[in-house]
């Protein structure tokens, strides 16, 4: 009997071994089986992280190779709550360092989560400074930002990028499909303890960065244009101000210049009032120097001649029941007079007698109530009002540059196809796209629009244009052993209480081309609401005088000075 029960024993302990062993085999199943994916998901939620990585930004250089914006690798830090055991006590650390308030470093802290950005694209100082921390559950990975070497020069055109690396403004947004670089995942991987953070899965190469580019800009060009630009609003005690430079041969932007500049590296406390690039979005009456373009519509059309005399009906003349009046009470003036002496009455007069249909074409021929199509975002199309709509004086009013809205782009463009022999270019400022390695992918070339105005009236217009400056409004403007053409305007700004020109806030201008008898350069500076002594003439034209002559020296352009030897004879 003994021995029969400790047999059945045997067999019930093997049993209950045997079920036993059959429980576990059958829970490895379905961990390891059924439930693997799900398990492994989980798991990989709780211990690592995923996140999107861009390659470097393309580099952008001026037409000489000189850095403008590039791409610096910079700490951004992250947290792994689970991992950190005194959140009060981390996010009091790491706040001074962060410039983060800690309760809102502690809150993120606390969180049920497996990751958190604490901060992203530190400055080297406080990189530095995160340094020499060590912190349980605090981790570091490199992201690019962006940099730009010379600060403010050249912002309102530059534009910025975001955080994220994606450009948000001017040439980083408009060429934001050619400047990013390639995306790329980084697998962040943790211990039990949070103690061990690594990336996994990166190739050794990384993201491919973006393209780069070249610019049209000079930065020798753009530093003087934004100086003189700068002082210039200064002492005028201006709103802000404008200037561009153009090569008129090519439409090329050589320099376009913005006042007040702000620091593309510190945009976060500035508005879009401050980073907005007035010489293509911001539209302003004109004033005089659109009697240049009146000009040449006129001695194309052959209404009339630089000697056709013009009545300056002594400076006062009605035009549908309003007063047109002139600074200056003249009597018979030549045609050419009417434009350096800048007559309002002279301006009307011609304009009226070139009727309102072909100024009309004169005005969309030479590019305003339009975009110029160049490559940068944000540009406005101006005003310009269908004939239909115009009222008794609006032909008087337009062809003395009222009743008429353009930016600063626009008129320089209009400009410079008189420079060009009658011949309007597309402006741009990328004159190169090329590849992380150098290779060239496009290179872009000028583009004629349309012929304007034929070669002889551009010579004629030119003629009228230099008397401007040797006997008329624009004086300061001359630049010594240069011959000038150019333009100046000074116009009432309306007042919105009043809706009326206003007697105080005028924009003053001025633009024209030097040398005048082989153009190498068209500018144009616009000051709006100068203090003082607001005439084009007296605010303006000193900038295009100060700015063409550094330019002209740097560029090597030969004056028209003869030059004097001196003999130095020698003793018999």
């Amino acid at each position: 009997m003994t021995g029969s029960f400790s047999r059945g024993r045997r067999y019930v302990l093997l049993l209950l071994f045997l079920c036993g062993f059959g429980l576990v085999l059958s829970r490895l199943v379905t961990l390891q089986v059924l439930q693997a994916a799900d398990l492994s998901a989980k798991a990989d939620r709780q211990h690592q992280k995923t996140v999107s990585l861009e390659g470097a930004r393309g580099t952008i250089v001026d037409r000489h190779g000189k850095l403008l914006a590039k791409n610096v690798e910079v700490r951004s830090v992250f947290g792994v709550p689970n991992a950190v055991e005194n959140p009060v006590k981390t996010a009091r650390q790491l706040s001074p360092i962060l410039h983060v308030r800690a309760d809102e470093l502690e809150r993120k802290l606390r969180q049920n989560r497996s990751f958190v950005w604490l901060a992203r694209k530190l400055d080297p100082e406080q990189g530095r400074r995160l340094d020499l921390l060590s912190i349980d559950g605090i981790g570091v990975v490199m992201e690019g930002r962006r940099f730009y070497p010379k600060g403010p020069l050249l912002a309102h055109v530059l534009g910025f990028s975001g955080m994220d690396g994606e450009g948000l403004e001017g040439i980083e947004h408009r060429y934001e499909s050619y400047l990013h670089g390639e995306k790329q995942t980084m697998v962040l991987q943790r211990d039990g303890k949070g103690r061990t953070v690594f990336p996994k899965g990166m190739t050794e190469r990384g993201p491919t960065p973006g393209h780069g580019l070249t610019l049209t800009i000079d930065e020798v060009i753009q530093s003087l244009a934004e100086r003189e630009l700068e002082d210039a609003v200064g002492r005028a005690q201006a709103k802000s101000g404008t200037m561009i430079v153009l090569d008129p041969k090519s439409g090329a932007v050589l320099a376009m210049a913005v006042s007040p500049r702000f620091d593309p590296n510190a945009v976060s406390a500035l508005g879009p009032d401050r980073w907005r690039n007035r010489a293509l979005t911001d539209a302003y009456e004109p004033g005089s120097t659109m009697k240049t373009m009146m000009a040449a519509a006129a001695i194309e059309e052959r209404v009339v001649r630089p000697n056709t005399m013009v009545f300056g009906e002594h400076g006062h003349m009605t035009v549908a029941n309003t007063v047109i009046h002139d600074h200056e009470r003249l009597g018979w003036v030549s045609f050419a007079q009417v434009i350096q002496k800048s007559s309002n009455i002279g301006a009307a007069k011609t304009g009226m007698a070139l009727g309102e249909q072909r100024l009309y074409r004169y005005l969309q021929a030479f590019g305003f109530g339009q975009r110029t199509e160049i490559d940068l975002p944000g540009e406005g199309v101006g005003l310009v009002r269908n004939p239909k709509d115009w009222g008794r004086r609006s032909v008087a009013s337009i062809s003395m540059g009222q009743e008429i809205g353009v930016t600063p782009l626009q008129m320089v463009s209009a400009v410079a196809s008189i420079a060009n022999g009658g011949v309007l270019m597309k402006p741009y400022v990328v004159s190169e796209i090329r590849d992380a390695d150098g290779h060239i992918l496009r290179r872009i070339s000028p583009q004629v629009k349309r012929r304007v105005i034929s070669p002889e009236t551009a010579r004629s217009v030119t003629k009228i244009l230099e008397g401007v400056i040797t006997d008329g409004t624009g004086t300061k403007a001359a630049i010594h052993g240069f011959r000038v053409a150019g333009k100046t305007g000074t116009a009432q700004k309306i007042d919105p209480r009043t809706g009326t020109y206003s007697a105080t806030r005028f924009v003053a201008s001025f633009t024209g081309y030097v040398p005048a008898d082989s153009p190498q350069l068209a500018m144009i500076v616009v000051i709006d609401e100068p203090q003082g002594d607001a005439w084009g003439g007296a605010v303006a034209a000193p900038v295009f005088s100060r700015v063409g002559e550094q330019v002209l020296s740097y560029l090597g352009v030969p004056s028209n000075e003869p030059v004097t030897l001196a003999m130095a004879l020698r003793k018999s």
